[in-house]
């Protein structure tokens, strides 16, 4: 059984959380997860994503847990924008919410089923019910299923004002840009780390394969950490020397440095010219008896 590890990273560089994904799920139903199990200092209220992270129930689902979902999406001018009444008509982009009276948000859904929406939630948060699963159920659920268009119709209302504030903010757009290059750079850096096997999980036990990822981002962030302190250590020589360090340089390094690791080990060839003394074959035993043992009875 594939799969991919699938990585939540702080914008501090480490690992929060990892899971092993299998092939064929969609990976926007553990973008959550990890936030919930989080256990430690660092307490993220915003998370970003590519497309795969992201679908409407994901964002009615962080929205009501208080997480500020900002996925970088692939071909966002194919998304559909919601209008928040049949009569609304915008004079210079209406042409984004499709035909006129079109793709209207339905208020009385909400309405009548934001009671269970706010139970299901808090049923996530306190851990009675997996995040995981919830989105597992509501991806693949009957559209016919009340919960599942309430979800579905807040997801697409917080989409919407999302793909707004991703318009028109262009500093929001290189922070959401900036934050999924981080990602992509860990995945590269976790690649090198864990580098036999070249990069695969040859195990077909779950429990192995989630052990070999999460242990592949431990190792990850204790050279994370081992960098850190290499970078702090060059740093204050510096700042002894009489150099002037400005933040915005030093913001410019990051602690995914592996030019100076050698991964294979430090070994000793000084030896290699040293003759080795001549093996001598000789015990003084006398195996004569033995011989007279295997002879053979006459």
């Amino acid at each position: 059984m594939g799969g991919i590890a699938y990585h939540h990273i702080s914008d501090l560089y480490i690992a929060l959380f990892t899971h092993f994904v299998p092939c064929g799920v969609a990976e926007a139903v553990y973008i959550i997860e990890g936030l919930l199990k989080n256990a430690s200092e660092v307490r993220p209220g915003t998370i970003h994503a590519d497309t795969q992270g992201q679908s409407c129930p994901v964002f009615a689902l962080a929205h009501l847990l208080g997480i500020d979902l900002m996925p970088r999406i692939r071909n966002w001018k194919d998304c559909l924008f919601f209008r928040p009444s049949r009569s609304t008509v915008y004079e210079h982009i209406d042409a984004l919410f499709g035909g006129p009276g079109r793709n209207v948000i339905d208020w009385e859904l909400i309405e009548t089923h934001f009671k269970d929406l706010v139970r299901v939630t808090v049923s996530v948060r306190e851990g009675t019910i997996s995040s995981t699963l919830l989105l597992k159920r509501l991806r693949s659920g009957s559209h016919k299923n009340a919960t599942h268009t309430a979800f579905r119709e807040v997801g697409r209302l917080i989409r919407t004002v999302q793909l707004f504030r991703y318009l028109s903010d262009a500093p929001l757009r290189g922070r959401v840009t900036a934050a999924t290059n981080k990602v992509e750079a860990f995945n590269g850096f976790s690649d090198w780390v864990r580098f036999g096997q070249r990069g695969t999980v040859v195990a077909n036990n779950p429990v192995e394969q989630e052990k070999d990822v999460k242990f592949t981002s431990l190792l990850a962030n204790l050279l994370i950490f081992h960098n850190t302190l290499d970078i702090a250590d060059v740093v204050r020589q510096l700042q002894a020397e009489g150099w002037v360090i400005d933040p915005l340089d030093l913001a410019q390094i990051s602690p995914y440095l592996t030019e100076h690791v050698n991964r294979f080990g430090v070994y000793s060839t000084h030896e290699i010219g040293v003759t080795s003394e001549d093996y001598d074959t000789h015990l003084d035993v006398d195996f004569s008896v033995l011989e007279d043992e295997q002879a053979p009875a006459a």
